[in-house]
């Protein structure tokens, strides 16, 4: 027993020794795939961003308490619907759109969604699921890596979203660029394209006011603070984490703070680019990340070098350019 004891420590060390080399030491990308982040669950954080708490979250046990059952149901009989601006698009019996990711597989069929993205993108699971005439991919099945079975799609494992609460809503169409709507061929709907989410808002990441680079702004009362290429100042949170990675800023914490879009090193000035890597999110878009801490822009910053969210709750704070948050308050 003692023998295995330290034969599990000796393996949790070393994969604590590399997890921490791969972000924060050599400029390595902190780019994760889901069921392969350090850690985290920031379902349970408190308030922090602005006005209010959180709110109802996805994946938090919070909100209607009959939404878990509802996203994890079978998909019993899936038809085609129109959706505007996408095309038709493939729905469970009970109307709710059915999405496909990217980042898994279909030849074989493979699942990469799990951990927190299983919250976000509930796996629709397998059974009880039967195609009406118009959907020509072929139903199946996939194990995931929990023993549950899933269904897919031409291959493809399916999904509902989190966000989506009423029959004929497609919020995930887009989201990271890597979420599409299922077509009845089993392919991307809209022929591909990623059009904005319904709401009319951008959802997490997922494309909101793109940035093209990251430099540094020398800013009277803050000194040398990292902008995004629109000259917005880049914050982070006290309550996300490094490592382990942790995303405390979720649900109605976006509507304040935008995470900010990742961008090629090549576009990086005055910041060494080693500080900056890509991290993805518990709904699978991805982030900039600046030393490792994930950074967004706040929506009260209303032009170029505002730092109005400066030490917003005593948790936001903007970046130097070493990469560091800055503590110094704003001048009056």
């Amino acid at each position: 027993m003692n023998k295995l004891r330290h034969a599990s420590l000796a393996g949790a060390a070393i994969t604590v020794m590399m997890l921490t080399a791969a972000c924060g030491g050599g400029g390595s990308s902190a780019k994760d795939d889901y069921g392969k982040a350090p850690a985290g669950s920031s379902s349970k954080i408190g308030e922090g961003y602005g006005a209010g708490g959180y709110g109802p979250g996805y994946g938090s046990g919070s909100g209607n308490s009959s939404q878990p059952q509802a996203k994890n149901a079978p998909a019993k009989e899936m038809t085609v619907r129109e959706a505007p601006g996408i095309g038709s698009v493939v729905a469970d019996g009970s109307g709710m759109t059915l999405y496909r990711f990217d980042k898994d597989t279909a030849q074989p069929p493979a699942s990469m969604c799990d951990g927190d993205c299983a919250k976000a993108w509930p796996p629709v699971p397998a059974g009880d699921a039967t195609a009406s005439a118009g959907i020509g991919a072929a139903v199946g099945e996939v194990q995931r890596t929990d023993g549950t079975k899933q269904l897919t799609l031409a291959g493809w494992p399916v999904y509902r979203y989190a966000k989506d609460t009423a029959a004929g809503d497609t919020k995930g169409q887009g989201v990271g660029g890597t979420w599409s709507a299922f077509a009845p061929d089993g392919k991307k709907a809209g022929g591909g394209k990623q059009s904005a989410p319904q709401d009319g808002k951008q959802d997490s990441g997922a494309g909101a006011g793109a940035a093209a680079g990251v430099s540094v702004a020398g800013n009277p009362a803050l000194g040398k603070i990292v902008v995004d290429g629109q000259g917005r100042t880049l914050y982070r949170f006290n309550k996300d984490s490094a490592w382990p990675m942790k995303f405390a800023c979720t649900g109605t914490c976006l509507d304040t703070w935008k995470p900010a879009k990742p961008v090629d090193k090549s576009a990086v000035k005055g910041i060494p680019d080693k500080l900056i890597s890509t991290v993805t999110r518990p709904d699978g878009t991805e982030q900039l990340a600046v030393d490792c801490w994930p950074v967004y822009w706040f929506t009260g910053d209303k032009k170029p070098g505002d730092t109005a969210g400066q030490g917003k709750q005593g948790l936001w704070f903007a970046v130097n350019d070493q990469g560091k948050k800055v503590t110094t308050a704003p001048s009056s």
